[in-house]
C-alpha cells in the first residue's frame, strides 16, 4: 500500500494509537488518524521532545470478522427517516469516506471511529438464516426494509463474503419488499434478484453521488465507484427495470454543492426516476476526522467550508434535532433546497410521487412449510 507524507496534525498508529509526528496519507483511506473513541477512559497525547524518528507503519492491515449477531433487523422510529426496518450487512466500511456519519458506531466495538472503521471491518454472520428466522415469527408484520441505511452493502469485501447477496435471495424468495442504497458497483452483480423484485414492485435502488469531480472522488471516497461508473449503475439498473435514483449526498458547502445542479441532470440523464439531497452531518468523533482531512487536502479552504457547515447547523458542527439534521436551518441551507427543488423540476425529477412497494406479496418462509404438515 503506497502513502505519502504531509504536514498537518498528528497521526495515531492503526495498532497501539501511537502518535506520528506528521499525517501520513495512505493511499485508499480516507481517515488521517486513529483517534480512541468516545467511550474509551484513556486516550494518546502526542508531544515532540526533539527525539523523534520519522518513522512510520508501510501498511494498514485489514481484518474481517464475524459479527454473532442474535437477530439483524434494526427498527427505527426516527421521523425524518423514511423507513422503519433497516439491515446492515457489516460493520464498518472499507470505501472509507471521511465524512461517514456511521463512523461513531465503532466507538461501541471499542475501537476507533478513523481508521479502525475502514479496516477492522465484521460481517453479520449466518445472515440469511436469522433474517429466514425473524420473517417467521407469527407477530412479525411486513415493512419494506432498507439494505444499507448505516454502511455500503456494496462495499469491497462483499465481494469475498456475499451477505448482501444471502440477504437478497432470503427477500426475494419470501417476496419481501426492499431498498438498497450503495456507492458500489457490485450492485450489478445482484440484477437477477433485484430484476425479479421489481418485475413485482418490490424493489428500489439509490445510487449515492457525492461528486462528479473524479480527483476529488479519488481522495474523498478513495474505495468507491468512480462518478462515471455510478451514473452507469442508474443507467443498467433503469435498462433492467429497476427503479433507481440518486442520493446526492452529502452535499458539502464550498467543496461540492456548486455540483447539485449538475448530478441532478447528469442522474436524470441517466435513467434516474427521483432524486434527494443530504445536506453534510458531522455527529460526535466525525466532527474532528472530516476537519483534518479538510485541512490536510484543502488547507486554501478548510475555514470556508467549516464555517459555511454552522452557519447551517445554528453555529455547531452538527445540529443532531430531528427535522434539521438532514437539511440544515437558516439562509444558505434554505437556498440550498431551493436550488435542489428548481433542478429537479427542470430536469422532470420528482414530479410524480411514486407508488409504495408492494407489502401484500408477502409470504413468509415457515408459513409456507407449515402448509405442508399432513394437512
Amino acid at each position: 500500500m503506497s502513502m505519502r507524507s504531509v504536514t498537518s496534525p498528528y497521526l495515531y498508529s492503526h495498532a497501539m494509537g501511537t502518535p506520528f509526528k506528521s499525517v501520513t496519507v495512505l493511499r485508499g483511506h480516507g481517515a488521517l488518524s486513529n483517534p480512541p473513541g468516545r467511550f474509551e477512559t484513556r486516550a494518546t497525547e502526542a508531544v515532540d521532545d526533539g527525539w523523534y524518528q520519522d518513522e512510520v507503519a508501510s501498511t494498514v492491515p485489514l481484518s474481517i470478522e464475524p459479527d454473532h449477531a442474535r437477530s439483524v433487523i434494526s427498527g427505527n422510529d426516527s421521523p425524518d427517516i423514511p423507513f422503519e426496518q433497516s439491515i446492515n450487512p457489516y460493520r464498518g466500511c472499507g470505501h472509507a469516506c471521511p465524512y461517514c456519519y456511521a463512523r461513531p458506531s465503532h466507538a461501541y466495538l471499542g475501537l476507533s471511529p478513523g481508521l479502525d472503521f475502514e479496516t477492522r471491518l465484521f460481517y453479520k454472520q449466518d445472515a440469511g438464516r436469522l433474517l429466514e428466522r425473524e420473517l417467521s415469527r407469527p407477530g412479525y408484520r411486513c415493512k419494506t426494509i432498507t439494505l444499507g441505511a448505516n454502511t455500503d452493502p456494496y462495499q469491497p469485501i462483499e465481494r469475498r463474503m456475499r451477505v448482501t447477496r444471502e440477504i437478497l435471495e432470503v427477500l426475494a424468495r419470501c417476496r419481501h419488499p426492499v431498498t438498497v442504497i450503495t456507492k458500489g458497483a457490485l450492485v450489478l452483480r445482484d440484477l437477477d434478484l433485484l430484476g425479479a423484485l421489481a418485475r413485482e414492485n418490490l424493489v428500489r435502488v439509490g445510487i449515492s453521488i457525492t461528486t462528479l469531480d473524479a480527483e476529488l472522488k479519488r481522495t474523498m471516497e478513495p474505495q468507491a465507484a468512480s462518478p462515471a461508473a455510478r451514473l452507469r449503475l442508474v443507467r443498467e439498473l433503469t435498462a433492467a427495470g429497476v427503479p433507481a435514483g440518486v442520493l446526492v449526498a452529502p452535499v458539502i458547502p464550498a467543496l461540492t454543492d456548486h455540483e447539485m445542479e449538475r448530478i441532478v441532470q447528469a442522474a436524470a440523464e441517466a435513467g434516474a426516476r427521483w432524486a434527494g439531497y443530504v445536506l453534510l452531518r458531522l455527529p460526535h468523533e466525525v466532527g474532528p476526522l472530516f476537519r483534518q482531512w479538510l485541512e490536510t487536502h484543502y488547507p486554501e479552504r478548510a475555514s470556508h467550508v467549516l464555517s459555511l457547515i454552522r452557519q447551517m447547523r445554528e453555529g455547531r458542527d452538527n445540529d443532531p434535532r430531528f427535522g434539521h439534521r438532514m437539511r440544515g436551518t437558516g439562509p444558505l441551507a434554505e437556498l440550498l433546497r431551493a436550488r435542489f427543488h428548481a433542478a429537479c423540476r427542470r430536469c422532470g425529477l420528482n414530479t410524480q410521487r411514486s407508488a409504495p412497494l408492494d407489502v401484500s406479496r408477502f409470504r413468509a418462509p415457515a408459513g409456507e412449510r407449515q402448509l405442508t404438515l399432513g394437512f
